[in-house]
C-alpha cells in the first residue's frame, strides 16, 4: 500500500511517499481503508521535532512513528474475531491519538479506540476533522457549560477549534464574539457569529465589553487582561501550556471566582471523549455544526499539504484524500 513515511525530523521534504506493507488487524482490530486525514500543526510539530521537548513524546533523535496523522475517516474492509461493534463495509470516524498512522491508504485500529459510525449527511472530507470540534465542546460545555444569554469572546475565530466553536456556543443560544484576521471576517460572520473584532488591532479588548467566557485558542502565550474583561465566575480558557496558565489553572480553581483552565482534550480518557464525540455527532446531524473545508489535496501531495499549512494562513481544515 502506498503511506507518507517520515523516517528524520526536518522540513516537509522528508515526507517520504512509499509503498509499505499493508497492516493485518488483530483480533481485537479494524482494518480501515483511510478516505480522508485531517492535517494541522500538530503534524508539522512532529515532522520538525520542534518545539524540541515535543521529542519527548515523538522521539528524540527521529520520529518512532515513521507514518504520521491522526484524524481520519475511512471504511471498514476487515475486522479481527473479537471485534462486535463494528463490521465490514461500515463508514467510520476517529482518532488513533498516539498511534498516528493515517497518513496511509490503510490502517489498523482498536474497536475500543476514538471511533464511531460517520455521519450519513456529511462527506468523508467534512468529518474528518474532529478535534478541533471535541476540544471546543470540551472548553464550551464540559469545563464552563455555556448557557443561552452567556457572552462568549473567541479568540482565534477562524481556526480550525474557533471556527467550530462559534457554532457550538450559537446552537446553545449564546452571544458570540469573534476575534480573527479582517481577510476571515466574513466566513466567521457566516457561521453566526454576533460581532467580529479585528485581532490585529492591539485595542480589540478594550471597547468596555465583559463575557462570561473567553475562548483563547491562537496558540500564543496571551496578553488578554481577562481580569477586566471577566465577568465574576466567567472562564478563562486557553489551549496554551505555558508556566503561567498552569498556575494560574491551579490557583483560580481553589482561590478565585474567576477560572482560567489550561486543558488538553487529547490527553484525557477515551470514555470522557467517546462523550464528546457522540455531542458533536448530534450537533453534526442536526446541521448545527459544520466542519469547514478550507482546501483538500492528495496523498501524494503531503509536502505541498505541510508547506501550505506552515504558512498558517487556512481558513477551516485541511484535508487530505487517501
Amino acid at each position: 500500500m502506498k503511506a507518507i513515511v517520515c523516517q528524520n525530523y526536518g522540513p516537509p521534504e522528508v515526507l517520504q511517499l512509499k509503498d509499505v506493507n499493508k497492516p493485518v488487524p488483530q483480533k481485537n482490530e479494524l482494518l480501515i481503508k483511510v478516505s480522508t486525514v485531517f492535517v494541522g500543526i500538530e503534524d508539522l510539530m512532529q515532522r520538525s521535532g520542534k518545539p524540541y521537548f515535543g521529542r519527548l513524546f515523538f522521539g528524540f533523535k527521529k520520529p518512532k512513528k515513521a507514518i504520521f496523522g491522526t484524524e481520519f475517516s475511512g471504511v471498514i474492509e476487515d475486522v479481527g474475531s473479537a471485534v462486535r461493534l463494528y463490521k465490514k463495509g461500515d463508514s467510520v470516524i476517529g482518532v488513533t491519538g498516539e498511534s498516528f498512522g493515517c497518513y496511509a491508504e490503510y490502517m489498523c485500529m482498536p474497536e475500543s479506540g476514538l471511533l464511531s459510525i460517520k455521519p450519513s449527511n456529511v462527506t468523508y472530507e467534512e468529518s474528518a476533522p474532529l478535534c478541533g470540534a471535541l476540544a471546543a465542546w470540551d472548553f464550551l460545555k464540559s469545563i464552563s457549560d455555556i448557557q443561552s444569554g452567556h457572552k462568549v469572546i473567541i479568540n482565534g475565530a477562524s481556526g480550525t477549534i474557533g471556527l467550530a466553536a462559534i457554532q457550538i456556543a450559537k446552537a446553545y443560544g449564546a452571544n458570540v464574539t469573534g476575534v480573527c484576521n479582517p481577510v476571515n471576517f466574513d466566513l466567521v460572520k457566516s457561521l453566526g457569529a454576533d460581532q467580529i473584532l479585528d485581532m490585529t488591532d492591539e485595542n480589540f479588548d478594550k471597547n468596555g465589553q465583559k463575557y462570561d467566557v473567553i475562548l483563547d485558542v491562537t496558540g500564543k502565550p496571551s496578553s488578554l487582561p481577562y481580569k477586566k474583561i471577566l465577568n465574576t465566575n466567567g472562564y478563562y480558557l486557553t489551549t496554551y501550556p505555558t508556566i503561567s496558565n498552569l498556575f494560574l489553572t491551579l490557583w483560580t480553581s481553589k482561590f478565585n471566582s474567576k477560572k482560567v483552565v489550561f486543558s488538553a482534550t487529547g490527553l484525557k480518557p477515551v470514555s470522557k471523549r467517546l462523550v464528546f464525540l457522540k455531542e458533536v455527532k448530534s450537533l453534526i446531524k442536526k446541521g448545527e455544526l459544520k466542519i469547514i473545508i478550507d482546501r483538500s489535496y492528495k496523498l501524494e501531495q503531503m509536502v505541498e499539504v505541510h508547506r501550505y499549512v506552515e504558512q498558517g494562513h487556512e481558513k477551516g481544515n485541511v484535508v487530505v484524500n487517501t
